[in-house]
């Protein structure tokens, strides 16, 4: 009998047991889209109306509470933190134009529709009219993870519209504290002294001394993953707490905090897949569960100010910023799904709104009505951001999938198959990064870890060995939820085991690491690797990368004449020019003007925003004068050739050896594109043309392949 009385205690509502509230959450989290997915209504306004539900204005299950509050206020910093951390940088600064001008929109039109409204219409002093119109111009991205899962992302309208968060709501906040201070009667030359002074200490530390503090440690915990995660969410929260010390909202700080990891924690990386599906899944569900709870839906019915102050507010909210989204449309061109897009995103309030509102509440600028009204309007326009968010996304998608089948871009088909063959397991972790980093993320195909054991009485054994060491790469490229596929096989050598594998999946990219040992540098060519490019015709990149790739701050090519006749130009250039996205880093190319206007001519149907600086260059036999321009930061990408390609050069031989010793402390990667398309070549050189020698040198290459595959034998260099 006891039991059951304990039993019904603890059900007794509103619920006071922690854990029964935990549990009852994640399962309305687990439970309520899944539930409502077939009505089509987005996830975010389902957990809202769950909130509302069982809050305390609806069935009164649960009630705010220390445990609720602390995950609610880690969902907005979450929500904040991701939108920084996402945010790609390089389409930000090709953009920041644009994110200032629709910044400036989304800003003063709210304010300046909502001012006269709240003055006049609804008869409020100069502060609180002030303060609710400024809270009109603030903006909550709600509909962040909408765009995140459906991956537009990327498109320009969130770059500009991210960018143009962060500007209005940093006003809107300032405002925020200078009416405080006006309220108070203390807006002096020390409030403004202290405000600007406080802001640019916040600014040196987050964008000065946390990126190099980061930097530091993940250069010295590389291999420490799992500490990885908790440095951020510290760097996180440290920035939280220091934005409110500086006078201004947390968000600002979590935001800030995004910004300066941004280049840190690449889009593809392991990290940020462990960032985004603890958020996704867990605090950012607390965050719109906690918002529905603020909901009193009883307010409307509590007397006709009540219902017109909430009417109002919602239609000033809502109507400013779709001119704001489409005043930025008409200027810049951007299509209905874009300018819906802006509109979804800028056009829920939620986490500054409530700042602003709850803090003017509380210090008796605002009244019940305002309060209640913007509980109200919260919901409101979280509930239309949702959808206008999530149908934006949908069309961008199909008209990004029509543009795919455009002339230029068919030849796009994303069954790319990368082959990684390894042999030392030393630093088999970078290069398995820099394999998932240049993966083109449609395609279906894995990446396939090879390692090749010798054909002798210990080979089963040897093959067990091997795949137990290749297990925690596996794991590593499942954490970026990248699929991998671990291939072990028996062959009298290396290189002919990985030749017939490349050949048996039909690889399309072949990533090996560089040889070690320095008494087999000479041999690069001639050796292991050298059989593999004689035998293969694919993009081969041979790497060392002396450190972890997020530290790396520039990518310097160098690509020798006529490189553009490739076949696997456009390939490898994507390749690169992915991984440099993925970096944020820009791309120096050294090459002549005929290299620079085909590469400018590819990022430009590519439609790629990553900074590029060429320089001319054509002293090619006098190649490592380029040292002196190259940093230690910076990584290092050769062009070579294959004998008989195009862009083949003799000084190319020996390069190797010259780059082990002139650029010993770079990361460096030397690249042997696809063979040449010799069609291509021939129409733009009829006067001149080299197949008569192409052709000569390949029939050449065939006997000495013949000859070679007699004489092989088991090499003991590295692959």
């Amino acid at each position: 009998m006891d039991f059951f009385e304990h039993l019904l205690h603890e059900f007794e509502i509103p619920l006071t047991n922690p854990v029964l509230i935990f549990s009852l959450i994640l399962f309305i989290i687990l439970l309520s889209p899944i539930i409502l997915r077939r009505l089509n209504i987005p996830g975010i306004i389902v957990l809202i109306i769950s909130g509302v539900i069982i809050g305390p204005h609806g069935l009164n299950i649960l009630r705010k509470s220390s445990a609720v509050d602390l995950f609610s206020t880690i969902g907005l910093l979450y929500i904040m933190f991701i939108a920084g951390l996402e945010l790609d940088i390089n389409e930000f600064k090709a953009n920041r134009n644009k994110s200032l001008i629709f910044g400036f929109f989304t800003f003063l039109i709210p304010l300046t529709i909502g001012y006269p409204v709240c003055f006049y219409l609804l008869g409020y002093d100069f502060n609180a009219s002030f303060l609710t119109a400024s809270m009109f111009a603030t903006h909550t991205l709600v509909a962040y993870s909408i765009v995140s899962k459906l991956g537009v992302s990327k498109n320009q309208a969130v770059a500009v519209t991210v960018g143009g968060t962060i500007l209005t709501d940093t006003a809107v906040l300032i405002i925020l504290a200078v009416i405080m201070g006006n309220s108070r009667g203390g807006l002096d030359q020390l409030f403004w002294i202290r405000l600007g002074g406080s802001l640019a200490i916040f600014s040196a530390i987050m964008f000065l001394i946390i990126p190099r503090i980061s930097q530091w440690f993940f250069r010295k915990l590389e291999s420490e993953k799992h500490s990885h995660y908790i440095f951020v969410l510290s760097v996180v929260f440290f920035a939280a707490f220091l934005a409110e010390v500086a006078g201004v909202e947390a968000i600002i700080g979590a935001f800030t905090a995004g910004l300066a990891l941004n280049r840190l924690i690449p889009n593809s990386s392991a990290l940020m897949n462990r960032i985004e599906f603890i958020g996704n899944s867990l605090f950012i569900p607390f965050f719109l569960i906690s918002v529905g709870m603020l909901v009193d839906v009883s307010v409307i019915l509590s007397g006709p100010m009540a219902l017109v102050v909430a009417g109002t507010l919602s239609a000033v909210a809502l109507s400013s910023k779709w001119l704001a989204a489409a005043l930025t449309q008409l200027i810049f061109k951007y299509s209905k799904a874009q300018r819906q897009l802006i509109f979804g995103l800028s056009g829920a309030h939620a986490a500054a709104t409530l700042a602003v509102i709850l803090v003017g509440y509380e210090a008796g600028i605002l009244d019940d009505n305002i309060l209640n009204g913007t509980v109200i309007l919260i919901l409101i326009t979280c509930v239309v951001a949702s959808f206008a968010t999530e149908k934006a996304a949908k069309q961008i998608i199909l008209e990004t999938e029509n543009d795919a089948t455009e002339p230029g871009e068919a030849n796009n088909i994303h069954n790319e198959h990368i082959l990684l063959p390894i042999a030392n397991m030393e630093n088999i972790d970078k290069l398995v990064e820099f394999s998932i980093f240049i993966k083109d993320k449609k395609s279906v195909n894995p990446i396939s870890i090879l390692t090749v054991v010798s054909n002798n009485d210990e080979a089963e054994t040897n093959i067990l060995k091997a795949r137990n060491k290749l297990e925690k790469f596996v794991m590593q490229a499942s954490a970026s939820e990248t699929k991998v596929n671990v291939i072990t096989t028996i062959d009298h050598n290396a290189a002919s085991g990985i030749v017939r594998i490349s050949r048996e999946i039909m690889a399309d990219i072949i990533v090996m690491g560089w040889p070690r040992r320095v008494g087999f540098i000479d041999k690069l060519i001639g050796g292991k690797i050298g059989v593999v490019l004689s035998n293969t015709d694919k993009n081969a990149f041979i790497c060392h990368l002396e450190k972890p790739l997020i530290l790396h701050k520039r990518v310097v090519i160098a690509a020798p004449p006529l490189t553009e006749f490739e076949k696997g130009f456009e390939q490898w250039l994507a390749k690169i020019a992915r991984l440099a996205q993925e970096l944020s880093v820009p791309i120096q190319l050294y090459c002549n003007e005929l290299t620079e206007k085909a590469v400018r001519k590819i990022f430009a149907q590519e439609k790629l925003v990553i900074p590029l600086a060429a320089t001319l260059f054509n002293d090619w036999e006098d190649f490592l004068v380029l040292a002196r321009y190259i940093c230690e930061d910076d990584l290092f990408v050769l062009i070579s050739a294959r004998k008989g390609a195009p862009s083949y050069m003799a000084i190319l031989d020996n390069m190797p050896n010259k780059l082990e010793k002139y650029f010993a402390m770079n990361s460096r990667i030397l690249i042997y594109p696809q063979q040449f398309n010799q069609e291509r070549m021939i129409e733009q050189y009829n006067d001149n043309t080299a197949q008569p020698l192409s052709k000569g040198i390949e029939t050449i290459q065939k006997i000495g392949k013949g000859i070679g595959d007699m004489f092989k034998k088991e090499d003991s260099d590295e692959h």
